[in-house]
């Protein structure tokens, strides 16, 4: 196959059919160079046409909540007062700067996704 640029969505139905061709490719082999260099370009377009946005920060807050079994008790330990953590969970209050840190360190949220206007 003769790499280019992908552009147009049939050069990227192009690209994945001949990545699974070669997907078994052994590494530092030509066919091997052509995978690694067509999961680039497929990363790339994918990126460009089918961007990820982060998610709401008080979303991820309560998807973090949930997968680490905390109540709001919990996340009034990490942030303060327990009316204050009624208050974010409801949207009511902003995050402050500091509360971000602490969520960002002690739930391991990214702090670009707590950053975010909601």
């Amino acid at each position: 196959m003769k790499l280019k640029p992908i552009k147009t969505e049939q050069d990227y139905n192009q690209v994945l059919e001949r990545l699974e061709e070669i997907f078994d490719a052994e590494p530092n082999t030509k066919e091997g160079d052509e995978l690694e260099i067509l999961g680039i370009l497929i990363e790339k377009y994918e990126n460009e046409k089918f961007p990820i946005e982060l998610p709401d920060p008080i979303e991820a807050i309560k998807f973090r909540m949930e997968q680490l079994n905390y109540s709001q008790n919990d996340l009034a330990e990490v942030i303060g007062l327990k009316s204050r953590a009624s208050e974010i969970l409801n949207k009511k209050r902003k995050l402050s700067l500091e509360m971000i840190r602490k969520l960002s360190e002690k739930l391991h949220i990214p702090s670009e996704v707590l950053i975010q206007p909601y």
